[in-house]
């Protein structure tokens, strides 16, 4: 990620979200406004952390690894999202990886001038609880949904989430066929059962694939076969 200079841009977001009352005076002049790409980790499990950030623009995924190095996706993100709530309350490491989808604006600010302006706070108090209770709630379904659901909804879910963003707008939309054994591990299947719903999708035709790449032909057949799509 890299630091934007732009107080007005900053602000903007704080207002738009109205999370403007939640940041006293005194730690407004520490608050940073950074951009990432596409593709980007923004944090990775099990790295030490020193910012918490406000996700206010983009797409984010979040998905955690096994000491056998099989990852497993939890959610995705769409403003407006905390990454290092739990991990600065609690002080400790990064729980889960988080990458970006799409490119997108974060706020972020030291814990340092959290510890010092922000302690006892109480409206910033209860916006961590409100973000951090409604995570539990959402990791709950998460794991509910990756052991009860087929993995044909499973996909379909993924699919959707990878390829649309906070405003509902398609992505740049190509899945490469490289990245299947990712994909297989995060939505909790195997690299062959996961090809063979992919096949019956693309005979279905609700994806294509084709030159290395998945492409999603029919979305509403996805949401179909999705339901409420829980990775959100």
């Amino acid at each position: 990620m890299r630091k934007i200079n732009n107080s007005d841009q900053l602000e903007s977001y704080l207002k738009a979200f109205n999370i403007d009352s939640i940041f006293n005076n005194e730690i407004k002049p520490y608050l940073s406004l950074y951009h990432f790409e596409q593709g980007e980790l923004i944090c990775s499990q099990g790295d030490s952390t020193e910012f918490l950030y406000v996700l206010v623009k983009g797409k984010v995924k979040i998905f955690t690894t096994s000491s056998e190095g099989k990852t497993l996706i939890l959610s995705f993100k769409n403003p407006l999202e905390v990454i290092g709530d739990i991990e600065y309350v609690q002080g400790i490491d990064i729980i889960n990886t988080v990458e970006a989808v799409s490119a997108g604006y974060m706020i972020g600010v030291h814990h340092d001038k959290l510890n010092s302006f922000l302690k006892d706070y109480s409206p910033f108090l209860q916006f961590l609880l409100d973000i951090i209770t409604q995570k539990f709630y959402l990791k709950s379904n998460s794991m509910s949904f990756n052991l009860m659901y087929p993995v044909e909804v499973r996909l379909a879910s993924y699919l959707l989430s990878i390829n649309v963003d906070e405003d509902n707008l398609q992505l740049n939309g190509q899945i490469s066929t490289s990245h299947l054994t990712d994909i297989a591990n995060l939505i909790g299947t195997s690299y062959r059962h996961l090809n063979r719903v992919i096949h019956q999708f693309c005979l279905n035709g609700v994806i294509e694939r084709k030159k290395g790449f998945l492409f999603i032909k029919d979305r509403e057949g996805l949401k179909l076969l999705a339901g409420d799509n829980i990775y959100e």
